[in-house]
């Protein structure tokens, strides 16, 4: 699913025009694009690009090296598993290609053995387990998953395993990764220690997501 430039309100025209000659034709073509590298696009203002940065955490997702902003401070509560589109996650995983569909099949075993849950999808890409309601400081609220992962084209993305107690102790030793304000990006399973992700991910779902609320996802 792709969000026009026009639905984010106060994103004029010449942004919009800049982003799409720059090869950012949409909202989510934004996530793991390089911050400073997108605010030097001539037309991208620092306000226009903390909006779209707000809308990308919104759908799980995020530019890299992006500043942290105000509205990420929220309450969180546990809520019931509920799957948010029609497609099972093993389907889903199943009509990857190459080595996508064996990363989203052990990611789906790791994640299974840690959490104790079934995975679900949130919208077009996104697997989740569990599943939280969240109110930021402005009054917006609504539901996400606990926990996560996406198996992108580019990086594979881990979500809701920053800001935990431990979260600095296992990211340490997990291997070769890269972080953003609202997920974990790795190359590849190979390049990383699967006991460690284990680990981490299982600290993550046994955190109260109060613990750990400044780094949660909402539905895309």
């Amino acid at each position: 699913m792709s969000t026009p430039y026009p639905q984010i309100p106060g994103v004029a025209r010449p942004a919009r025009d800049a982003l799409t000659a720059a090869g950012y034709p949409d909202v989510e073509s934004l996530d793991g694009a390089d911050w400073e590298v997108v605010l030097g696009l001539h037309g991208v203002g620092r306000r226009v690009l903390e909006r779209l940065q707000a809308a990308l955490l919104e759908r799980g997702l995020s530019m890299r090296n992006a500043p942290a902003t105000e509205e990420r401070d929220a309450t969180w509560t546990r809520g019931n598993p509920t799957t948010q589109t029609g497609e099972s996650a093993a389907a889903y995983v199943e009509k990857l290609e190459g080595r996508r569909r064996e990363h989203g099949r052990l990611l789906l075993e790791i994640f299974a053995r840690a959490t104790g849950q079934r995975p679900a999808m949130w919208g077009p890409s996104m697997i989740g387990y569990g599943q939280v309601h969240y109110r930021y400081a402005t009054g917006h609220e609504g539901d996400t998953f606990h926990v996560g992962f996406s198996p992108r084209k580019a990086k594979i993305s881990l979500y809701g395993l920053q800001g935990l107690p431990r979260s600095e102790e296992l990211l340490a030793r997990l291997g070769k990764h890269q972080t953003a304000v609202s997920c974990v990006y790795v190359n590849k399973p190979e390049d990383i220690d699967l006991g460690v992700l284990e680990e981490l991910v299982r600290h993550a779902w046994e955190t109260e997501p109060g613990a750990c609320g400044n780094n949660r996802k909402e539905q895309p």
